[in-house]
């Protein structure tokens, strides 16, 4: 059992082909070092998956784990973490989720999930306190994602494949009550090994180490939560679909597969209208205040709307100004079981291709009236389906096109256009997941979407992504929604955005001056750095409810030791600089003619970022740097 209050102190084995199970050894110093979540699960895959094992490969094994902060009622904290070797990348790939599966697995008395071989036949798993059960699951097999669920125990937390899992597109998600953990094609791995659904259910729930203190410190949590700006109105109003107005005014809304920064029905999309005209009331994940989910009516149903990425992804980029078609649409492909970012930003290279005549696939801009039925032809690889279930860079290295395919590592690109974030570009490129918004470090918070640096200057700009990054990181393997991190901008910079203080703030914030702090901050050993920030709860939550001492130095040095982790394991599987790219569209061609700087300055921003976190000029981290992480003796 852990000594660290937070924890259950098991993690689960679970081998699917000889139906057998064991514990996996995991100690009160692994969990200093790695805090839970995605960092735990890098170590755990690292340790136990050799580089030239491929997604489909029996041997690879799917980590699903929780962390510390799952499970104490700390806001927004039912988060939980899928990671394996995506078939998409073929890299380490991690994908987080808001459903209850996570807090329904540590109530069964586990922490973490291993599941690994391959079995022969479909399967689905239920886990309980006092037991683990394999179950035939040739009656689910088939069943979309929804009455997958409806098939299973009401009061356990699930997940879920629908079609395309079972199929194995590259980019299908899994499903947990109405949320996915939806990148890298997590899905079809569990798929390949023939696993439907698992189920987790008991009634343990993790000691805390300070209980009282724990519980008023929630309370202040969620109070600031509730006060600042993002956090409280913008995300509660309009949740992520608010931002299409915006990214629309800074030239960020990715349009014509990234050709444009704009669209001009950009309101016939937007968060506003959604709430104007679809939305019946809003909903969160467990646990949180926010609420930044909207819920909407679609024939006699009311379900999970559209995020912005969906909107963004299958309205602009496709060029379909139907608000009520993308809601529809956005259901489809849950019920398919697939992520809507890559099957967007897949079908918008699909129509380029078709436009430039390389490809005649009858795939076009702004015609929708087909798309449902490609969708089902992509889940059930039937006709052009099968090659689309690919995915982007496959069809790229197919038929051409690779200049304007837009992926990094194999990874579609989320909804954000970085030709006026560049920032944002930069952390695309060398994102350890391939084309993620978060694993990126989320740069266009300040680009634009929360205070206003300039966002085709490149000072501070590497800087500022790795310590976005790092904290990311922690605060993702703590078990805590990255949403709560937007908190940490003074909310009066945000409520006053044309102040005298914001103002200069935002002109600071690319100087060389604060290049030189926050590089100075990032390369800080945490002894360094002995305090907290009220501006990041996380710090304090953690030790209040482990008892392990907490700050921001060891919060960072946790999140840049999970970082680098991941990097060299990947680098371990091939990846070098060269691989750390963005398509000639984002870095040679200037996205308006107003504005020269209207492109991604990528092989400058590398180099920076390298020398930052003291990678090689190949990408490879150091040995020195390693050491200090305590990765290698």
């Amino acid at each position: 059992m852990a000594k660290c209050g937070g924890y259950m102190g098991k993690v689960l084995v679970v081998d699917v082909k000889n139906r057998t199970t064991s514990l996996y050894p995991w100690s009160d110093a692994d969990r200093e070092d790695y805090l839970g979540g995605k960092i735990m699960a890098a170590k755990i895959i690292r340790d136990n998956v050799n580089p030239n094992v491929k997604a489909f490969d029996e041997e690879n094994i799917i980590v699903v784990s929780t962390g510390p902060l799952t499970g104490t009622n700390a806001p927004a904290s039912s988060r939980f973490n899928i990671s394996t070797i995506s078939p998409l990348t073929g890299l380490l790939t991690s994908s987080n989720c808001g459903g209850n599966f996570g807090l329904s697995l540590k109530r069964a008395g586990y922490d973490a999930l291993i599941i690994k071989d391959k079995s022969e036949s479909p399967i689905w798993i239920e886990i309980t306190e006092e037991k683990v059960l394999f179950h035939d699951a040739k009656d689910l097999w088939g069943k979309k994602v929804s009455m997958t669920q409806e098939a299973l125990d009401s009061e356990a937390g699930k997940i879920v494949i629908g079609p395309a899992g079972e199929n194995l597109v590259k980019y299908a998600s899994i499903f947990s009550g109405e949320r996915a953990a939806g990148r890298g094609g997590i899905g079809a791995v569990m798929g390949n090994k023939k696993i439907k659904a698992i189920t987790a259910k008991g009634n343990l729930r993790p000691k805390i180490a300070e209980p009282e203190k724990t519980k008023e410190f929630y309370k202040k949590w969620i109070g600031s939560l509730r006060d600042h700006p993002l956090t409280g109105e913008q995300l509660p109003k309009f949740g992520t679909a608010g931002l299409i107005s915006l990214m629309q005014h800074r030239n960020i809304l990715a349009t014509k597969n990234f050709k444009y920064g704009q669209y001009q029905d950009f309101q016939k999309i937007s968060g506003e209208r959604l709430r104007k005209d679809f939305l019946i009331r809003n909903k969160g994940c467990v646990t949180c205040p926010i609420q930044c989910g909207r819920q909407v009516e679609i024939g006699s149903r009311v379900v999970k709307g559209p995020e912005l990425e969906t909107l963004g992804l299958l309205g602009p980029n496709l060029l379909n100004n139907d608000l009520e078609l993308i809601l529809r649409w956005n259901l489809e492909l849950d019920e398919l079981g697939m992520d809507t970012i890559s099957t967007g930003g897949t079908i918008a290279f699909a129509m380029e291709l078709n436009e430039k005549g390389l490809w005649e696939n009858n795939i076009e801009f702004g015609k929708t009236e087909n798309i449902s039925e490609i969708f089902e032809d992509i889940a059930y690889r039937k006709g052009i389906g099968n090659q689309l279930a690919e995915g982007t860079r496959y069809l790229s290295e197919k038929y051409g096109g690779i200049e304007f395919a837009m992926h990094s590592k194999g990874m579609e690109l989320s909804a954000y256009e970085p030709r006026s974030a560049i920032g944002q570009g930069l952390g695309y490129a060398v994102s350890n997941r391939g084309g993620c918004h978060l694993n990126a470090g989320y740069l266009v918070l300040f680009e634009g979407l929360g205070l206003s640096i300039d966002p085709y200057s490149t000072k501070a700009k590497a800087e500022l992504t790795i310590m976005t990054q790092n904290i990311m990181e922690a605060t993702s393997s703590a078990g805590n929604c990255l949403f709560t991190l937007y908190a940490m901008l003074p909310k009066n910079l945000i409520r006053n955005p044309n102040s005298k203080v914001t103002r200069f703030t935002n002109k600071l914030l690319t100087t060389s001056l604060a290049a030189s702090i926050i590089r100075f901050i990032n390369k800080a050993d945490e002894k360094l750095l002995p305090i907290k920030l009220s501006q990041i709860p996380q710090i304090k939550a953690i030790e209040l409810v482990t008892g392990m001492k907490m700050t921001i130095g060891k919060l960072k040095n946790i999140g840049d030791r999970g970082y680098n982790l991941e990097r060299m394991y990947n680098v371990e599987r091939g990846v070098r600089a060269k691989d750390d790219f963005l398509p000639d569209r984002l870095t040679k061609v200037t996205q308006r003619e107003d504005e020269p700087n209207s492109y991604v300055p990528l092989d400058e921003l590398k180099e920076k970022y390298y020398e930052i976190r003291q990678w090689d000029q190949n990408g490879i981290p150091k040995k020195t740097k390693l050491r200090k992480l305590k990765l290698i003796e």
